[in-house]
């Protein structure tokens, strides 16, 4: 473990910086958009394009992997996302934004790229699981302290974006200066949608869903405290609230659902989930403590979401399929992403700063519906039967899922049936 580690020094430390500036300017976009007066749908439609920047990404990095290398791309895509921060200074208008954003999107995807299939190069079949999880605990805890950073200085100043541009440059240094060969990347085959679905639905449909509600808290939960009249301050904890919840919850429920039925912790998380974010609609009006500490909970439990969902869907792939469907996850995962800061931004316009919750209430409401009427239709596989629980944080991470599915594989030498029938 430590020496997979001191081989990838480099590339936690620079991704630690990443994360920092990742979880900072989300937020405070929001926030600026909010000060200078965009409308609730065009601030949906700005964040939205993050997560098509994200798909590109997504699609395009991998084909410059292998003709460039890892340093070079990293270092490429480094330099977009500090330049892209920096030109929401010099035009302050949603379509210009919205197409930062993207830019923004696409140069994160890359970089995240780059970070794990390095990680998936230097992890063995004893130290994956582990190093995997020093990069979760890297990566969520990047993204809250970045929360905290929105305090530095006046959102409505120049400051935090120059400090997100610095954080992403400085990721660039311990890159560069390493001396440990960057590893070879290739591609994987592919399960397409259709041949997923049928594998598991419910997997599929918690996946997309999953996404939506991701993309529609970090694209538009900003935006919902600063309208309702939380202070800048306020607004940091009430972000930061939300993977603070996720980083304590992530083990116990997924350790939950290797020792239950995972179906059923899928219907009983997301069922809370939704009763969380409902009654987080009257807490705004009363007190900002119970606000933030129901954001807590709710973080808590629909963060480890995905993981559970991705988890479900390798209950039901043969091992040699799992890294294959990984990138079908993941696009479908970014689709919902896409989806998630609209539908927010369309309620918000249409019934007010509530309808981000109501939003995030109704897409666990129509999971929960989901999960039961499929329960109808398939019995779900024995506790015995189950995978283990990979822990993946909902972001942009194609090749860490592959990892987690990779430990799978490697932990358990059973197979399962290879096309389980609907």
């Amino acid at each position: 473990m430590i020496r997979a580690i001191s081989h990838s020094w480099a590339l936690l430390l620079g991704f630690a910086f990443i994360q920092l500036g990742n979880g900072l300017q989300s937020t405070l976009l929001g926030v600026r958009a909010t000060m200078e007066g965009f409308a609730t749908s065009a601030t949906g439609i700005v964040m939205a394009g993050y997560y098509l920047g994200i798909l590109l990404g997504s699609l395009v990095v991998p084909g410059l992997l292998r003709r460039v290398g890892h340093i070079r791309v990293f270092a490429a895509l480094a330099s977009l996302a500090s330049a892209a921060i920096l030109m929401h200074l010099v035009l302050v208008d949603p379509w210009s934004w919205g197409i930062f954003r993207v830019a923004s999107g696409f140069a994160l995807a890359g970089l995240y790229v780059v970070a794990e299939s390095w990680l998936n190069d230097r992890a063995d079949n004893e130290t994956r699981g582990q190093l995997l999880a020093v990069y979760m605990v890297i990566s969520l805890g990047g993204l809250g302290v970045g929360q905290l950073l929105l305090n530095a200085a006046d959102p409505a100043g120049a400051m935090l974006f120059i400090l997100v541009s610095v954080l992403v440059s400085v990721a660039l240094i311990p890159i560069a200066l390493t001396a440990v060969k960057a590893p070879a990347f290739e591609i994987s085959r592919k399960i397409s949608l259709g041949a997923l679905y049928r594998v598991s639905p419910l997997g599929v449909v918690g996946s997309l869903v999953t996404g939506m509600t991701y993309g529609a808290i970090f694209g538009m939960a900003a935006v919902y405290a600063s309208t309702i009249g939380l202070s800048i301050e306020q607004v940091s904890y009430f972000m930061a609230a939300v993977l603070l919840g996720g980083v304590v919850l992530q083990w116990p429920l997924g350790r939950l659902s290797d020792i239950v039925n995972r179906r059923v912790v899928i219907i009983i998380v997301t069922l809370c989930a939704g009763a969380v974010s409902f009654a987080a609609i009257f807490a705004a009006d009363s007190s900002t403590t119970t606000l933030v500490a129901l954001m807590c909970l709710y973080g808590g439990l629909a963060l480890p979401l995905y993981s559970l969902c991705v988890a479900y869907i390798n209950d039901y792939l043969a091992a040699d399929q799992m890294v294959a469907a990984s990138s079908t996850i993941v696009l479908l995962r970014g689709v919902g992403a896409c989806i998630g800061p609209l539908a927010a931004a369309l309620l918000m316009s249409s019934v007010g700063p509530q309808g981000f919750l109501w939003t995030l209430c109704g897409a666990h409401g129509l999971l929960t519906v989901f999960a039961l009427y499929r329960m109808t239709r398939r019995a779900t596989r024995s506790v015995e039967e189950q995978r283990h629980y990979p822990a993946v944080e909902p972001s942009t991470q194609s090749v860490a899922t592959a990892i987690a599915m990779q430990d799978v594989r490697d932990v358990r030498d059973r197979d399962i049936a290879r096309w389980s029938r609907p």
